[in-house]
């Protein structure tokens, strides 16, 4: 704590404050501490951080005994036809009912809220799904519950992470469309918005560099969108695609972030009188039920999503019984699903 306190030019109190979780320091402040203490690797020094408190059990739990707290703030956005996090809850499920353990299911983010139904001597670890806020994972770290993250990671709290195959996957559809006879490609989402949005668009990056074709840059308004995960993304996307138009620069590809974002991009496509594939060929991922009954069926990534869920309560449990192991980062394969949203470009 003191070479945090150097490093910030803070006093020890301060920096003992911040990582308390009592309270008594401003957020800024409190943020530019959880920083600093990631950076200079005080979370990853035994017991470091977690005090009085047991870091993980030293041998297998026994089943009937204790549950599993699934937080999954994203759950809330799904639809009862087109289930992402819920197929990775199922998988969960399925796991945990195998092995005779309990599972609770909290989609409340809010620190305060998750807290109040935390009993730590009643939780056998906990699984998150999808984004959650640095601040609620900093809390559960505290109290030395073992966690594993699904398709979600955090630079400052340490934790082992199961994904599914992101890069390699894009990088095939990338491939694809390019041996369809693309040149013109062209990446729709918001890299910021998760790990896996990133990570598909840097997959985009290098198949594109590898074909010796330019990706688009950075700060391209396509791989900044607002409101990828309610479609709010519509309008901006509208206004981009005609202003492409008016210019004729009109990629001939869209290769988009997921498959709701794909959905989306279809249905604005269709409203100015584009084709899809004959106009634009359009692409998703994720594999969810809508991708199939999409007009036209779109071409995507298969995720094994409930795959995830079962691996991530293996590996909850074996970070339990090995608590000593190095954090893993696990990589589960996907496959690319050919339907009828993609074809080679009209122009040749």
């Amino acid at each position: 704590m003191q070479q945090i306190a150097d490093h910030l030019g803070v006093s020890k109190f301060v920096v003992s404050k911040a990582l308390s979780g009592k309270g008594g320091v401003n957020e800024a402040t409190k943020n530019r501490v959880i920083q600093a203490a990631s950076q200079l690797g005080y979370f990853a020094q035994k017991n470091a951080y977690i005090k009085n408190q047991t870091v993980a059990q030293q041998t297998a739990p026994s089943p009937g005994k204790q549950s599993v707290i699934v937080l999954m703030p994203n759950i809330r956005f799904q639809t009862k036809d087109s289930l992402y996090w819920g197929k990775i809850l199922e998988g969960i499920s399925a796991e945990l009912e195998s092995r005779g353990f309990g599972m609770v299911i909290v989609s409340d983010s809010r620190v305060d809220q998750f807290m109040h139904v935390l009993n730590p001597g009643g939780i056998l670890g906990m699984i998150g799904v999808g984004q959650i806020d640095s601040a609620l994972l900093l809390e559960v770290h505290r109290l030395g519950i073992p966690m594993v993250l699904v398709d979600h990671e955090d630079a400052l709290i340490p934790t082992d992470t199961i994904f599914a195959n992101n890069g390699d996957s894009m990088m095939r559809v990338c491939n694809h469309l390019i041996g369809l006879g693309h040149t013109r490609l062209h990446f729709i989402g918001n890299i910021a918005f998760s790990r896996s949005f990133r990570d598909r668009w840097l997959g985009f990056r290098e198949a594109m560099e590898e074909n010796g074709l330019k990706a688009p840059d950075s700060d391209d308004p396509m791989l900044l969108l607002a409101g990828v995960d309610t479609g709010e993304f519509t309008e901006t996307f509208k206004e981009w695609l005609t202003a492409r138009q008016k210019s004729k620069q009109l990629p001939t590809a869209l290769v988009c972030a997921n498959d709701s974002i794909a959905i989306r991009v279809e249905q604005v496509l269709r409203e100015t009188g584009i084709e899809v594939p004959g106009g634009m060929t359009v692409t998703g991922f994720d594999n969810i039920d809508d991708a199939f009954r999409s007009d036209p069926p779109l071409t995507t990534v298969h995720v094994p999503k409930e795959a995830m869920g079962r691996r991530a309560v293996r590996k909850l449990l074996e970070r339990i019984e090995q608590p000593e192991h190095a954090l893993e980062k696990v990589l589960i394969s996907a496959e690319l699903v050919y339907r009828d949203s993609t074809a080679a470009p009209s122009d040749g």
